[in-house]
């Protein structure tokens, strides 16, 4: 049977190979390479190929696990989940949030062969699924999908139903299987990233309001940066670097400092740069030391930044300036 098979015959319960004992102990990581590696590990209904619908409330045995995702996850927590990890962080997982993993991420907590009783959502879905639709083109713009668990969706109890609803929805659909059912849970699914992400937008409209000091904080960083020399070991700074200096994740980080200021971090940066790069000139520091003191690899880049900035060469604006 091909993965990507819409009609298919319907299963009420984990379809796993013979040699799966879910009695004998796990290994230190779960591989997730298909959807239904983590279902079968779980002991939850396999419902198609590329899309599973788990409620947690509704297992029998469920155990922990740390899972290294080829897939996308959405998981929504009814209760406190403590000591989660998340690439290198450690969190707690109040009580309904939601958080997503991509392909390539890892996440979870190590199985101990102890069964515990967990309640909430979770809904995982292969990029096989939505493969040449406006889905796939929309994806990059969700980067809610690369933040930290730390930065999880705080949701209220009226946007927790309104996405568990659509989960109901996806899991009814893919019971009553037919050749309209890929089309319609793509649609679905579309739509709830498309609600997760209003209330993200919510959750970060709240939270700049209430860190304002993110700015400053950013633009201490920048001048601690130049002050401790680090540009001469790691060059230019980045936004990545910023973000985990600031304990955040890049995306989510990159997505305050949009909320915030209308613009991106990495144009923050080269505001900054070229700032200091005037008062560089200006003080009488040649092009190529001023480049260089930048952190830049080669004077033609700054040369092009300083342009595209300014609207002129820096030459032509140190004449200017005598």
């Amino acid at each position: 049977m091909k993965k990507n098979a819409i009609n298919k015959e319907q299963n009420d319960a984990c379809i796993c190979p013979e040699e799966c004992d879910h009695s004998r102990p796990k290994t230190k990581i779960l591989k997730v390479h298909s959807v239904n590696d983590y279902a079968c590990y779980i002991g939850a209904p396999v419902l198609h190929p590329l899309v599973s619908v788990i409620h947690y409330d509704e297992l029998e045995h469920c155990r922990h696990s740390l899972n290294n995702y080829d897939v996308y996850g959405i998981f929504i927590g009814d209760e406190t989940l403590e000591n989660l990890t998340y690439g290198l962080t450690t969190y707690d997982l109040r009580r309904h949030a939601l958080m997503c993993v991509s392909p390539g991420q890892i996440g979870g907590k190590a199985d101990t062969g102890e069964e515990i009783q967990t309640k909430g959502w979770a809904l995982l879905f292969d990029p096989e699924l939505f493969h040449g639709t406006d889905l796939e083109r929309r994806m990059p713009s969700f980067t809610f999908f690369s933040y930290n668990t730390s930065e999880a969706l705080l949701m209220t109890v009226e946007q927790r139903q309104t996405i568990v609803n659509m989960f109901e929805a996806i899991r009814s659909e893919l019971k009553e299987s037919d050749s309209h059912t890929q089309h319609i849970v793509v649609a679905q699914l579309q739509l709830i990233l498309e609600y997760i992400a209003r209330f993200y937008t919510c959750q970060l409209s709240l939270q700049t309001k209430s860190s304002n000091d993110l700015l400053t904080r950013f633009e201490s960083l920048l001048n601690r940066y130049y002050a401790e020399g680090l540009q001469y070991k790691y060059g230019l700074p980045s936004v990545k670097y910023c973000a985990q200096e600031l304990f955040l994740s890049t995306n989510y980080f990159g997505d305050l400092i949009r909320q915030m200021t209308d613009d991106t971090a990495g144009n923050v940066i080269r505001r900054f740069l070229m700032q200091r790069a005037q008062q560089l000139l200006i003080g009488g520091t040649t092009i190529t030391a001023t480049a260089e003191q930048l952190g830049f690899e080669y004077p033609q880049h700054f040369t092009r930044m300083f342009k595209r900035h300014f609207g002129e060469s820096p030459s032509r604006y140190l004449n200017r300036k005598r």
